[in-house]
């Protein structure tokens, strides 16, 4: 479980350290802000495309060997994107660190599946996702002081030094589960990737998923610019919040497989859908009045609602798949990084204000609820588990 949670870190470090330093990055290079938060969206979207060749490589390959590669390419990106000095070169390097990323995530969620089973690996991602949550409480502060001290540019030396040091522990530490190592003809074969694609668990599961990410991307790209620019908040004082509604995540994603032992996982997953609806309404009700606690205060009962739905909806989706464990994760990543990154995009083209953005994302959970009380609904989230 420790390998397994360096390996989900990569993602989460790569996004939420050099949030603080958004601003500056967009004034080193004489760009606008929005053209900076496309550092993020590259970042996601070449994460969501990579794991369609990471998923089937892990498993022609072997988790280890892409979780090894991953590492290597997560490290050089940061390295030239440490050493920049255009936009495009550090968008370049940032679609590049997507490809790392996404290696890393595929292998660690495709381990859970072989290592824990289809019953047991939605609790399994529930605690690697309050896991996860620790980077967005911790990242930004040391982002901040980095930045302060140092450079934007110490943001992703940080990200090397953590990827040779995790890229080491994992050489003599991370042991190989793939339970069945496959014929090279077929690691690219189509019919692997319609295989699960075509399975209607995991194709609603896997969409909850994206749609509740999108609550989160929304929220992410759209923090530095309402907390610091619009509401005036310091840089410390923008860590502070963020931290807050990462220590709401840890707490709610540590707390979900609890959750779902006591209710089920429906139950988990449309009470989390309820929460996320209900941070909508609130998220305009509140927007009258700009404070940090009023931006914050639905974000924060959103992200409960989103650790009640992730956990679940993601062990679900993955359950029907055994030898395809890898493809079927890399799926699933590329509906919640790319899927989600594209919803967003097209949602924040529309002319309204953030807050109002961020509203209809949460919005476009609540339809789920619909699909999960029919009987089709049902007999998609009790589809019968592969071994």
């Amino acid at each position: 479980m420790i390998l397994l949670t360096l390996l989900v870190l990569f993602s989460p470090l790569a996004i939420d350290i050099y949030l603080p330093a958004l601003p500056l990055i967009s004034s080193t290079f004489h760009v606008e802000h929005a053209m900076a938060k496309y550092t993020i969206t590259c970042f996601l979207f070449t994460m969501g495309v990579g794991q369609l060749f990471a998923g089937p490589l892990a498993d022609r390959f072997g988790r280890r060997h892409v979780a090894l590669t991953g590492v290597v390419i997560y490290s050089a990106s940061a390295l030239l994107a440490w050493s920049a000095q255009t936009m495009e070169w550090m968008l370049t390097a940032r679609l590049l660190q997507g490809f790392g990323a996404c290696a890393t995530t595929v292998a660690a969620f495709a381990t859970v599946r072989d290592v824990f089973g289809p019953e047991k690996s939605g609790k399994m991602i529930s605690y690697l996702n309050g896991a996860i949550c620790f980077i967005p409480a911790l990242a930004p502060i040391l982002g901040s002081w980095l930045t302060q001290h140092y450079s934007w540019r110490a943001n992703f030396s940080f990200m090397v030094c953590f990827a040779l040091v995790s890229g080491s522990l994992m050489w003599f530490s991370l042991r190989e589960t793939n339970p069945s190592q496959q014929s090279g003809l077929s690691t690219f074969n189509l019919t692997r990737y319609w295989d699960v694609i075509k399975n209607p668990s995991f194709l609603f599961h896997a969409g909850l998923c994206m749609l509740s990410m999108g609550v989160i991307l929304a929220y992410v790209t759209s923090a530095p610019l309402v907390l610091m620019q619009q509401i005036g908040l310091s840089m410390d004082q923008f860590t502070f919040w963020f931290g807050i509604n990462a220590i709401v995540n840890i707490v709610a994603c540590l707390t979900a497989p609890s959750m779902m032992d006591k209710i089920g996982t429906h139950r988990s997953i449309t009470f989390g859908i309820l929460l996320i609806g209900l941070s909508g309404v609130l998220m305009v009700i509140l927007s009258s009045d700009q404070t940090a606690f009023r931006f914050m205060l639905p974000i924060f009962i959103s992200s409960v609602g989103f650790a009640w739905i992730l956990g679940a909806a993601a062990g679900k989706a993955l359950a029907p798949f055994g030898d395809k464990a890898g493809t079927a994760a890399a799926l699933l990543g590329l509906f919640q990084m790319s899927g989600s990154g594209l919803i967003v995009a097209l949602v924040q083209n529309l002319e309204m204000t953030p807050y109002w953005l961020i509203a209809i994302q949460m919005w476009l959970v609540v339809p789920a609820l619909l699909i999960m009380f029919s009987g089709v609904g049902r007999k998609w989230h009790q589809w019968v588990l592969e071994p």
